[in-house]
């Protein structure tokens, strides 16, 4: 049978939460303090621990990148899509006559109300733009 090295004591300073927490740790795992002490020591001294907190960081900022590309998407449809519309608009849409501008303004009024109903239900329940459109449209494109 082997014989196991003998531990060597030390005598370490915790600050009342930290020691608190160590106790409650080590009460629901049922193990000694120091035992979980020691697991902690380890676990900071192991090389390893520096690169599975490396490889969460790189996966944290994978996922943000990948939140960054959609919402670089999402306002490139936006803005794409108002200044088709306002390009159309400018262009359908030739000058009232004086007369005709009060009832043109009552008349944009209810359909502005009607334009903010319907996309707030469509914000609320229906598809969204983006989700109409193709993520390949900009790939086939050749336009970035």
């Amino acid at each position: 049978m082997k014989k196991l090295p003998k531990k060597q004591r030390l005598s370490v300073y915790l600050d009342p939460d930290v020691m608190k927490a160590l106790a409650d740790h080590a009460a629901r795992r049922d193990q000694s303090r120091s035992l979980i002490a020691e697991a902690a020591i380890a676990s900071f001294l192991s090389p390893d621990a520096a690169e599975r907190q490396e490889a969460a960081l790189t996966k944290r900022l994978d996922q943000l990148d990948r939140r960054m590309t959609r919402l670089e998407r999402d306002l490139g449809i936006s803005v794409e899509m108002l200044a088709v519309f306002v390009r159309f608009w400018l262009t359908t849409n030739p000058p009232l006559p004086e007369p005709a501008q009060a009832a043109a303004r009552a008349q944009a009024a209810e359909r502005y109300d009607a334009f903010v109903a319907t996309l707030g239900r469509r914000l609320a329940t229906g598809p969204k733009l983006r989700q109409e459109i193709s993520e390949d449209v900009a790939g086939s494109t050749g336009a970035e």
